[in-house]
């Protein structure tokens, strides 16, 4: 796993999302993922909704995040003060949310905390930069059915429950981490 300098340039808020390198076989196979899909070998393999210190969960010291993973649970506390989660690439200050918004991204993961992990959006990512679209209608309806998504899909979902769509895609489900991490990274060097 490659190291990567955190970039957390605004104190996080509740909505922001956080791209973060994944350690071990998991990570290995996300980056293969990755690549099938069309990216190249970088170190953000996991996205994750930073939801704060909601009231209806115990408080934690660096607050709660949100997203999908393979065990399904999806909420969980924030192991370490942003400013100290190695690689970590924040979309504080960023990419913009209203108080509103924010509430309304909040509600979106305290009412979908338990989403399971889908290996399957990766092949229907290949699938689309093989620009096989005749197996992408099949793949999407397999996925939406079974209630599982991929953590970038998760954390793109969540905003657009807000009505923040940060990708301009026919299906929500084709966006990667690395969508994530280009796009903020981008944002970031525009406001430079």
């Amino acid at each position: 796993m490659r190291a990567a300098a955190n970039v957390l340039i605004a104190p996080p808020q509740p909505g922001d999302l956080i791209c973060v390198p994944t350690p071990g076989p998991v990570g290995k196979l996300i980056e293969i993922g990755q690549w099938a899909a069309g990216q190249s070998f970088k170190p953000y393999e996991h996205a994750m909704v930073y939801i704060g210190n909601p009231p209806s969960l115990r408080p934690r010291m660096h607050g709660w995040t949100a997203s999908a993973y393979t065990n399904g649970v999806g909420l969980r506390p924030l192991s370490h003060a942003p400013e100290q989660l190695q690689g970590s690439l924040w979309t504080s200050g960023i990419l913009p949310l209203s108080d509103v918004q924010r509430a309304e991204v909040v509600a979106w993961c305290l009412a979908h905390p338990a989403v399971g992990y889908s290996a399957a959006d990766y092949f229907a990512l290949a699938a689309a930069r093989l620009k096989l679209n005749h197996i992408l209608p099949p793949l999407r309806d397999y996925i939406a059915d079974s209630g599982h998504m991929i953590c970038s899909q998760y954390s793109t979902l969540a905003r657009l429950a807000a009505g923040d769509n940060l990708f301009d895609r026919a299906w929500d489900g084709l966006v990667m981490p690395m969508d994530i991490a280009h796009l903020t990274l981008d944002r970031l060097a525009a406001m430079k």
